[in-house]
C-alpha cells in the first residue's frame, strides 16, 4: 500500500500512522507516476484537486482555467491528500468513509 501525499501534511501523517504497513510517497520529491494520475483522474475527476488550499488561493483565473492533470503536473501541493493506492483500490482523503473502506 502507498499513501501519496506531503510529508508534512497532518493529514498524510495520520493516515500513515493508522496504516504502519503503507509507504508514504511525498509528491514534491517525486511525482505522481503518470498512469496512476490518469487512474485517479478517471475515478475522481475534478475531486483530485483540492480547491480550498493556499496554493489554489494563489493561482490566477487562467492558472486554474488549466486543466486537472497539467495543474497536478505544475502543483503537486494541489492535490487532495492523502491518495492510497492498495492493489487495483484507490481512495483518496483521510475521511471515515475511507477509514471504514480500509477496515480502521
Amino acid at each position: 500500500m502507498k499513501l501519496y501525499g506531503l510529508k508534512n501534511c497532518d493529514t498524510c501523517r495520520k493516515a500513515a500512522k493508522a496504516l504502519p504497513g503503507a509507504e508514504l510517497v511525498d509528491l514534491r520529491q517525486e511525482p505522481l507516476p503518470e498512469p496512476l494520475l490518469d487512474k485517479a483522474l478517471a475515478s475522481f475527476g475534478e475531486a483530485l484537486v483540492n480547491r480550498r488550499s493556499t496554493t489554489w488561493r494563489g493561482l490566477d483565473e487562467a492558472e486554474r482555467a488549466r486543466p486537472p492533470k497539467d495543474l497536478l503536473r505544475d502543483h503537486a501541493s494541489l492535490m487532495k491528500r492523502p491518495l492510497i493506492s492498495d492493489g487495483e483500490d484507490l481512495y483518496l482523503g483521510w475521511t471515515a468513509d475511507v477509514q471504514k473502506a480500509l477496515g480502521l
